[in-house]
């Protein structure tokens, strides 16, 4: 049994008005995935639309304003580094966060200890981290192709 072919082209609509024609409508709004990003930023950097549709979707969901204020204060521990502030912040997310939030709250209570500290000490492993990044790269790259003793050469040679 033989199937129908396909027609050689697939009929698609246009992406933009043609020449000489308005669009028509209401005002697109930001899509929901953009709101959040605008509940972190600074609120003197939005115009007032944007103020607005804030106002709304805080108002549609309260889920969502209480989820936006512990992102809030988390961003803040962060920039700050205040991580004698962490168990708090926690306590708050597991009692009145949408499951989400709950769900992360939790995770950073199991390494509480290991988060406090990066929270608070001015010491970073990005140099660490670096250096395995570039070893892991070289063995990708010389996977099959030499010796232990070459790759070991080249590790140790560039700095």
């Amino acid at each position: 049994m033989r199937l129908p072919r396909e027609p050689p082209g697939r009929l698609q609509t246009p992406r933009r008005p043609a020449r000489g024609h308005r669009r028509t409508g209401p005002v697109r709004h930001p899509r929901p995935a953009q709101d959040h990003l605008m509940d972190q930023r600074p609120r003197d950097t939005l115009t007032g639309s944007q103020e607005e549709r804030l106002l709304q979707v805080r108002l549609a969901c309260p889920d969502v304003t209480r989820a936006c204020g512990l992102a809030r204060a988390f961003a803040d521990l962060v920039r700050h580094q205040r991580g004698y502030l962490l168990q708090q912040w926690i306590r708050q997310a597991e009692q009145d966060a949408p499951k989400p939030m709950r769900g992360f709250a939790g995770f950073l209570r199991r390494d509480l200890d290991v988060v406090t500290a990066g929270l608070t000490l001015p010491w970073r492993s990005g140099v660490v981290e670096d250096r395995v990044n570039r070893v892991k790269m070289l063995k990708r790259a010389m996977y099959g192709r030499a010796s232990f003793e070459l790759l070991r050469a080249r590790i140790l040679t560039q700095p």
